[in-house]
């Protein structure tokens, strides 16, 4: 493993971006945000992503420095088209499109179409919690066909993301944040790369056999080469069995079918699409009762004795804040593969050896 210090990292992966046609400002938003992927312990959508979206800006398939458009624009209601723009860049407009039209009306809802890859989309939950509004998103990717549905062995669905944020008073936010997959992709990709291993049975074969190995989703591959899901023949699995199954299928009918992305197909040119709501809590409680129904909830909720081998119970967002706090102040763990592959795009687009032994000081 290597232990990166954030400003570092943040510096670093940076100047990775800088040098593949995205603006300084760009460059540190994206950073940023995968850098605080990290921080939460969410390492798949972390900075093991940078191969990754300078593999696709280099396609073509993401576009630096996007504006959004606003093709639909109602006072309650917006229909967001992200221009195949870095996540990073268009998601954020279009979230502050919703906490701005929520503001006004109490409601809101923003349909986000064709944006790059969005990344950890608690950031988004939380985004709203700063301004004090309770989120729900429903997120798919067009053009990643990698999970079976619950009964199948084949590849029908994304990874399907559904998040929901609940501001508190006084206190971080609640961030309820999961793929509908057993794992999302990129902790396949963490695992392959020398991080955490994949849960028992997290994927499946062709041959309906359940597997650990990376390989089943990805083929063969070498310690720090590409990895492409398209050369492997397995899937991962929905997780809960049924419920899970039945909840990624939403995903990809509001996500996708709805917000005009379209739901996920072969052969399709890789975009996220989110529906998400917003809702202001001061409209819908003027009494103010929901915050304090929240602070006695989760002390009910939390106060249950804990299962043999269980330090205590957690609310969702609780584990985030505990590694944010500890990273943050130790540094980002990241395994040596996952390390040299970011290390040898940031050659391969320019960044010089003092730039990249100054990452590691």
């Amino acid at each position: 493993m290597v232990t990166i210090q954030v400003p570092n990292l943040i510096n670093f992966v940076a100047e990775v971006f800088s040098h593949s046609d995205s603006s300084p400002e760009e460059a540190r938003r994206i950073a940023t945000y995968l850098t605080t992927a990290n921080l939460t312990g969410h390492d798949s959508h972390g900075v093991i992503r940078v191969p990754v979206y300078i593999r696709w800006k280099k396609m073509g398939s993401v576009v630096p420095d996007q504006t959004v458009e606003v093709v639909v624009d109602t006072p309650s209601l917006a229909v967001v088209d992200g221009k195949f723009g870095y996540g990073q860049t268009v998601t954020p407009q279009a979230v502050r499109i919703g906490i701005e039209k929520c503001k006004a009306s109490g409601l809101a809802a923003v349909a986000l179409r064709n944006a790059g890859h969005i990344g950890r989309v608690g950031d988004w939950a939380e985004m709203a919690a700063a301004e004090g509004l309770v989120s729900v998103h429903f997120v798919n990717a067009a053009g990643s066909v990698l999970v079976a549905p619950y009964g199948g062995v084949e590849r029908r669905l994304s990874t399907a993301p559904y998040c929901v944020g609940i501001p508190r008073q006084g206190q971080g936010p609640i961030v309820l944040d999961f793929a509908t997959s057993i794992v999302a992709e990129g902790k396949v990709l963490v695992a392959s790369r020398g991080g955490k291993k994949l849960p028992k049975g997290a994927l499946i074969d062709l041959d309906g056999t359940l597997s650990e190995d990376p390989a089943v989703l990805y083929g063969p591959h070498t310690a720090e080469g590409p990895r492409d899901h398209s050369q492997g023949k397995g899937a991962i699995r929905a997780f809960g069995e049924h419920k899970g199954s039945g909840l990624a299928l939403i995903c990809e009918l509001l996500g996708g079918a709805l917000t005009g992305t379209g739901a996920t197909g072969p052969d399709r040119r890789f975009a996220n699409g989110m529906f998400a709501f917003y809702v202001d809590p001061k409209l819908v409680d003027p009494a103010n009762f929901f915050d304090g129904e929240i602070a006695r909830y989760v002390k009910y909720f939390k106060d249950t004795k804990p299962a043999a081998g269980v330090d205590s119970v957690l609310i969702p967002g609780e584990p985030e804040a505990r590694m944010r706090a500890d990273r943050t102040k130790n540094g980002v763990p990241l395994p040596d593969d996952t390390w040299a592959a970011i290390v040898n795009t940031a050659r391969e687009v320019g960044v010089s050896e003092v730039s990249i032994q100054r990452a590691t000081a």
